[in-house]
């Protein structure tokens, strides 16, 4: 798109759009993204140098630099008011954060997790310890992002959210492992979000005010096989999303009040497949009324995040972006039918506490999903300009 929608950085005050809007200094914005893009062949091809031993960590984080700085300057030119690194200089988007903090432990999967029609070949991560955190990777990483930011841009940090963490430790088949570190999960709920909360305080002192929670917690309670997924009964699973609400709420209790941070909610994005199903109706009462972060990046891009009546339960001020671009696929959605959408959605949520971005991000994992670079373009593009024809 030729033209840049008018927002600026979160320290400057601005004057209501012509549609009555304020026009929005912190994330979530009216055209948003979740955060990660495919990664350049370059890229990839460093990667494997440095993991078979032919390139320094040196050398790959030079590539990783160069990468990031061509992927904002493509985020500008498409007019996005945020920019990320793409999850450029992580393997997966959620087990890198992990591997970041002490007793945690990793090795190479020999089943992986089971997606629709392929299973994602991540590594297997576990406890080898108590958890705790010293100076995690991830600040410098916001840090030089930070960097990058111009009179129209923010940055935007994405980590996965504590219930992430919580959630991959207290799954069958690591549970058993998990308790030779913590026989009550109370103890390991409050270390867990210990450690976020050092993150927390060591990114926003890097200068990050828009922080993301990425959570695919959620979009396994809601599956139909949730109780068989978490070796429990409909009891046992409420309980299991009281401590996922418990842990983000204390993770994110003491972030400064000019900190913004938001969740993004999934059902798994792995080369263009995915986890699980399910409305929201069963989590609304504790995710949507009861987790204390600013915004909620939902996805709703096909029949299996059912309809939009649960976002009656999101509690007042809180905003929420409407994933209805999906980026498992490369074909580009029919505009009207997104506006409908919308539109349907407001009527459960008033259109001004709103916003627009795709379902998920590009690649979660280095593999990334089934579509070019100027496909996903193509729907970076169509998001703008919807958000622009919806919001002015």
């Amino acid at each position: 798109m030729s033209d840049r929608f008018e927002y600026r950085s979160a320290n400057e005050n601005r004057e209501k759009q012509n549609s009555g809007f304020e026009v929005r200094t912190q994330t979530p914005f009216r055209f948003d993204i979740v955060g990660s893009f495919l990664r350049p062949q370059e890229l990839k091809q460093a990667r494997q140098q440095f993991e078979e031993g032919k390139i320094t960590a040196e050398a790959l984080r030079k590539v990783e630099d160069e990468s990031i700085r061509s992927l904002v300057e493509k985020q500008k030119a498409a007019g996005l008011p945020v920019i990320t690194d793409g999850e450029f200089r992580r393997a997966t988007w959620h087990l890198d954060f992990m591997w970041g903090f002490n007793g945690v432990g990793h090795s190479p999967t020999k089943h992986g997790l089971p997606f629709h029609g392929e299973d994602a070949m991540i590594d297997d991560t576990y406890l080898t310890g108590k958890v705790s955190v010293d100076s995690h990777p991830f600040v410098d990483h916001f840090r030089f992002l930070k960097e990058l930011e111009d009179e129209h841009t923010v940055a935007k940090q994405t980590i996965p959210a504590p219930a992430q963490f919580l959630e991959q430790m207290i799954m069958p088949g690591l549970i058993e492992n998990t308790k030779k570190y913590y026989t009550d999960t109370e103890e390991l709920i409050h270390d867990i979000a210990a450690g976020y909360r050092k993150v927390i305080r060591d990114l926003y002192d890097a200068g990050c005010r828009n922080l993301q929670l990425d959570d695919c917690s959620w979009g396994m309670c809601v599956d139909p096989r949730a109780c068989q997924i978490f070796d429990t009964d409909e009891k046992g699973l409420h309980q299991v999303m009281e401590q996922l609400l418990e842990v983000n709420n204390l993770a994110i209790q003491e972030k400064p009040a000019d900190m913004v941070i938001n969740t993004h909610v999934c059902r798994g994005n792995f080369h263009s497949t995915w986890a699980s199903s399910g409305a929201y109706d069963r989590v609304a009462e504790y995710l949507f009324a009861r987790e204390n972060v600013n915004a909620y990046y939902l996805e709703y891009d096909d029949e299996r995040s059912g309809g939009f009546e649960p976002l009656k339960s999101v509690s007042d001020g809180k905003m929420v972006v409407l994933g209805l671009i999906t980026t498992k696929s490369p074909v580009l959605e029919d505009r009207e039918n997104v506006i409908r959408r919308i539109h349907e959605a407001a009527q459960y949520i008033s259109l001004d506490r709103l916003c627009l971005s795709p379902q998920c991000g590009f690649a979660s994992c280095e593999i990334g999903n089934k579509l070019t670079e100027e496909e996903q373009w193509q729907k970076i593009r169509l998001v703008g300009e919807i958000a622009k024809e919806v919001w002015g």
